[in-house]
């Protein structure tokens, strides 16, 4: 499997999984999640992916800033609808990474490790998101910024992708501006507060 380089030097996202110990899963319940998993899990990497991706790293290290973050202990609420522009994209690499979940997650063992019911749409919060600690009440809200604009070229070379008039050559160049924008936004942006905001 090959990817762009550039992936490998994102940082890693590790959480503590309880379920997942309880249940000899994982040793030690730790999981890790990596830029290219959310990739492989939404099938593209994008702007609206690398934002996800940051506002889960962002907020986790926030909400936990001297221990491992707890999966599965973690409300997720979004400002939009689910069927709202990438809301639902956005929402499923929270669950993903957090555990989180809807009324299809998993309901818990003898009221443990609940994860369903822990993600919500339509909140009333600042931020396009907000996380919050089940065991301390703690909370955070976020907005995302993908600051980087396309390049000037990309969108006449999609146009001419979907009307199946591009050269082999036109297709790789437009893959390759494509993801050099989201190299720029999750990579060279990554501790960039305009990118991730804390509202």
């Amino acid at each position: 499997m090959h990817y762009p380089e550039f992936f490998k030097t994102i940082p890693s996202i590790k959480l503590a999984d309880p379920l997942a110990d309880f249940l000899g899963a994982l040793d030690e319940g730790i999981v890790e999640f990596t830029y290219l998993d959310a990739v492989k899990s939404a099938g593209h990497s994008c702007p609206t992916i690398a934002g996800a991706y940051l506002l889960a790293y962002k907020g986790l290290e926030a909400l936990y800033p001297d221990g491992l973050p707890l999966r599965g202990g973690i409300k997720v609420e979004l400002k939009e609808s689910i069927t709202e522009g990438v809301t639902g994209v956005i929402a499923n690499v929270f669950t993903q990474i957090t555990g989180a979940t809807k009324e299809s997650g998993f309901k818990g063992i003898n009221g443990q490790f609940v994860r369903k019911s822990l993600l919500d749409f339509d909140a009333d919060i600042r931020g396009i998101v907000r996380f919050t600690r089940l065991d301390t009440g703690k909370s955070v809200d976020m907005v995302y910024n993908p600051v980087v604009p396309p390049d000037a070229n990309q969108m006449p070379l999609l146009q001419k992708i979907m009307s199946n008039a591009a050269s082999e050559n036109d297709k790789l160049e437009f893959k390759r501006l494509w993801q050099e924008r989201v190299k720029k936004i999750i990579v060279d942006h990554f501790d960039d507060p305009k990118v991730i905001a804390f509202v």
